[in-house]
């Protein structure tokens, strides 16, 4: 593809992403599916424009508003924006490939080119911009945030616009952590052991893993650090029920059936039946055979009753706001409302009530979210212990020191919250809460 091929490539994918309501990954891969005859190089830089816009969205869109004459923030409009600042293209040479050619973007309106001529020379950030478009989030969330993180707000959402590493578990049912870093160092990938999670290799940015011979064998599974964390701390061992009861795509069982040496029973769960079968591939590449998949109508499916106090742990990702994971997907925040926040809460009050009849006495419901809000996170297990006297919560603290001795806790309380800023990792927060002894 030519450079302006690139671009033009680059501001459709942007539209699509921003006119439907998939998730950006998901119109990537649809995007490139339709498109076989792009090359790895084109497709690399293609996406790597888009998420470029997507991460600064808001200060892109702001700058088309206060110069663009009454321009949209679209895919056009938003990609001359990039180019001009974060790109530190010209106005002619950003003129010169929108030239309306084969393939290439169409000539420049005078609406445009007067917004090029204008962001010339400009850097992205501006003294007047407010502080939710200098760090790109929703205005509305704006004191739920502050609420948050308090002084630490300007730091954590700074490290949540930037982009993600790449995390990788290594699957011990197939290899050491040391025989799989070997192994992709084979394929010329240097990965980095991650400082908190035993299993985890670093890669500094996107690989294309599909073709790297220890992703083939199953050597390694894609996995962020902090979702790796929420698997070891359910602590479940060899020979045990486990119920990963919110289970999607099936990152986190694939690492339980790991640390149970794929001994016992592993009941994998959820409301969406396209998850489940994508978790087909990766349970089998990965050598894991001790996985029942199990499709539920909703969080009160009468299988819950029929399979009461079986289980000796019961994993609740829960469905949130996906706040903790904006470094991998920006376009989600603005997806975001305040309506879909107080259903999400609403569903996780209700998702961890049925779940924990699922926990046999002595037995322990485990509560992991991606969002970073705390009626998301402390709320509910404040709101589950208050109505269920039956269970009480197991120190973090103390649970690390048992499982990751030698390693210093991020947390010295009750619950753990992970954050980019703080620990590198995806944005998570997890609760155990024990079910007493009868």
């Amino acid at each position: 593809m030519t450079p302006s091929a690139r671009i033009q490539a680059a501001i459709e994918l942007i539209d699509l992403i921003l006119s439907g309501d998939a998730p950006a990954d998901s119109s990537v891969a649809a995007y490139l599916r339709e498109r076989r005859y792009i090359g790895s190089g084109d497709r690399r830089e293609l996406v790597e424009r888009a998420y470029a816009v997507l991460r600064r969205r808001a200060a892109l869109g702001w700058w088309v508003a206060r110069s663009g004459a009454g321009l949209e923030p679209n895919g056009r409009t938003l990609t001359i924006a990039a180019l001009a600042l974060l790109e530190g293209w010209s106005a002619d040479r950003i003129a010169g490939s929108f030239d309306g050619g084969r393939y290439r973007p169409q000539p420049l309106s005078d609406g445009e080119r007067k917004l090029a001529r204008a962001l010339e020379g400009q850097s992205l950030a501006h003294p007047d911009q407010p502080l939710h478009v200098r760090l790109e989030y929703p205005e509305w969330l704006e004191p739920k945030l502050a609420h948050a993180f308090g002084a630490g707000l300007e730091t954590e959402m700074a490290a949540l616009r930037t982009e993600a590493p790449l995390d990788l578990r290594a699957n011990l049912l197939k290899a050491t952590r040391a025989q799989a870093r070997a192994a992709l160092a084979e394929s010329g990938l240097e990965a980095e052991e991650t400082p908190l999670s035993p299993w985890g290799l670093r890669l500094p940015g996107r690989v294309a893993l599909g073709n790297v011979p220890a992703f083939q064998a199953g050597l390694v599974e894609v996995q962020d650090e902090g979702s790796q964390l929420v698997a070891l701390l359910t602590d479940a061992r060899p020979g045990s029920r486990v119920c990963d009861f919110c289970a999607g795509a099936g990152g986190k069982t694939l690492a339980l059936a790991a640390t149970m040496q794929n001994k016992g029973q592993i009941t994998a769960c959820d409301v969406l039946p396209g998850r489940l079968e994508r978790s087909a591939v990766r349970l089998k590449r990965a050598g894991v055979h001790t996985v029942e998949r199990v499709e539920l109508e909703s969080e009160r499916d009468p299988w819950v009753k029929k399979h009461k106090a079986r289980f000796d742990r019961v994993l609740v990702d829960a469905p949130c706001t996906g706040i903790g994971a904006w470094r991998r997907n920006p376009d989600a925040k603005w997806r975001l409302t305040a309506e879909r926040l107080a259903e999400l809460a609403s569903l996780q009050g209700r998702i961890l009530a049925s779940a924990a009849r699922l926990v046999k006495p002595g037995g322990r419901l485990v509560y992991a979210t991606c969002s970073l809000l705390p009626e998301e996170n402390e709320a509910q297990v404040q709101a589950f212990l208050a109505a269920h006297a039956e269970f009480a919560q197991v120190s973090l603290a103390e649970l690390w020191a048992q499982l990751l001795p030698g390693v210093p806790a991020p947390t010295d309380g009750a619950a753990l919250t992970l954050t980019p800023a703080r620990h590198g990792t995806d944005g998570f927060f997890l609760a155990v809460l024990e079910r007493k002894p009868a």
